[in-house]
């Protein structure tokens, strides 16, 4: 029987080696092709330079528009994020964002650059002898990281301006008076954020303005004769960049 068994399977006939799909021995899936591949690289490398075309373009956008003033914006916040945490919470970031937006929109790159010597110097000032104020009980919360409050409270009577001058109110006769105004109400702010800080940081003897009175340091509505120069200063290096960069004219 084993040897009548093996004589029928020796009988069956051969599998032909062309049939691929009985073979074992040949390969079922063919080769891919690399040119699949090569064709989205180089499809995502043009629109990568499309894109970036086309936020250059907007970048550029004269006069600007809301879209130029918010990608403008989104850029520079995010390559001076590091800057903006030491002096900003994230909820004062945010409010800083729509301050930007709405500079940009109104008075273009010399106003943002404005603002932005604003927060750097005011940012410095806070800054300066930080222990010391913490120590005194003196020192702005957060180790002098605004908030949202002090963004809008500071740039309230600007955003006012800005958004006179984005809507035209008054024509071409008012425009030079918005813009005067918007570079007047940040200067003012400066002058009190860093007559107050330098005030607590270096002020020998502090007064209250409404009787005289010498009060300690930190006082609130005290005055310092090495607080108001440099206030002072402030104001007038604030203004002097405004006037050199055409947010004031002659």
């Amino acid at each position: 029987m084993a040897i009548s068994s093996i004589l029928r399977l020796s009988a069956l006939p051969k599998v032909p080696p062309s049939l691929p799909l009985l073979n074992p021995l040949s390969s079922s899936v063919a080769p891919r092709s690399r040119a699949p591949r090569m064709l989205p690289r180089a499809l995502s490398s043009h629109n990568l330079m499309a894109i970036q075309a086309s936020v250059l373009d907007l970048l550029r956008t004269s006069p600007p528009t809301w879209s130029s003033a918010i990608a403008s914006n989104a850029l520079i916040f995010l390559l001076g994020s590091p800057l903006l945490v030491s002096g900003l919470s994230f909820p004062g970031i945010g409010a800083s964002f729509l301050l930007g937006t709405l500079t940009w929109r109104a008075f273009g790159p010399p106003g943002f650059l404005l603002v932005a010597a604003y927060f750097i110097i005011g940012t410095v000032a806070t800054k300066v002898k930080i222990s010391q104020k913490e120590a005194m009980g003196v020192a702005e919360k957060r180790r002098g990281r605004r908030g949202p409050g002090s963004v809008i409270g500071s740039s309230a009577a600007g955003c006012v301006c800005a958004l006179l001058s984005v809507y035209g109110v008054g024509g071409v006769a008012y425009a030079q008076l918005w813009k005067l105004g918007f570079v007047a109400s940040f200067c003012t702010k400066l002058s009190d954020t860093v007559s107050s800080e330098i005030g607590k940081a270096y002020g020998k003897t502090t007064y209250l303005v409404t009787n005289f009175k010498v009060v300690p340091r930190g006082t609130e509505g005290a005055v310092s004769a090495e607080g108001t120069v440099a206030g002072l200063l402030a104001a007038v290096l604030l203004a002097s960049i405004g006037y050199f960069m055409g947010e004031v004219m002659q």
